[in-house]
């Protein structure tokens, strides 16, 4: 029995003003981001959720070939109507920049809701590392493509 996207729905619930880590690919596992521009048009996406009111963003990474957001859900969205609108209007906007209509993200995503405040530090340090472990950087400090609200 394989895997499928719409098992990441199972037990899914959302809760307005929990913290959630999130993680989602893209298709393909295409290593999109690579394109600096690209990143960056992702992460002006997540700071418009924020601005909507729809998450406040305690950090991310954007990684070639994934995203990694930590967030507050604060809006009247579910988390997969937040995702939704971030893998959306970023795939939208990407696509307008390359004069495309190609697929961005894969269906889906992951999602852990974080319960305690202690496992914020340890998960965006977790979070923030992976450039370091993926041997893309020797520091973060050379990555562009990250942000935390601790640092």
């Amino acid at each position: 029995m394989g895997f499928h996207a719409k098992d990441l729905r199972l037990g899914r619930y959302s809760q307005k003003g929990q913290v959630y880590s999130i993680t989602t690919v893209t298709h393909l596992r295409n290593k999109m981001f690579l394109d600096f521009y690209h990143g960056r048009l992702l992460i002006n996406v997540l700071r418009e959720s924020d601005r909507i009111g729809q998450s406040a963003t305690i950090g991310f990474v954007v990684m070639p070939d994934h995203l990694h957001w930590l967030f507050t859900l604060t809006g009247s969205n579910d988390l997969s109507q937040t995702v939704q609108y971030v893998k959306g209007a970023s795939a939208y906007k990407i696509n307008k920049y390359k004069h495309s209509s190609g697929k961005v993200w894969q269906s889906g995503f992951h999602d852990h809701c974080l319960r305690r405040d202690e496992d914020l530090i340890f998960t965006m340090r977790y979070i923030i590392a992976n450039p370091l472990r993926a041997g893309i950087v020797h520091s973060v400090s050379n990555y562009p493509h990250w942000d935390c609200i601790y640092l």
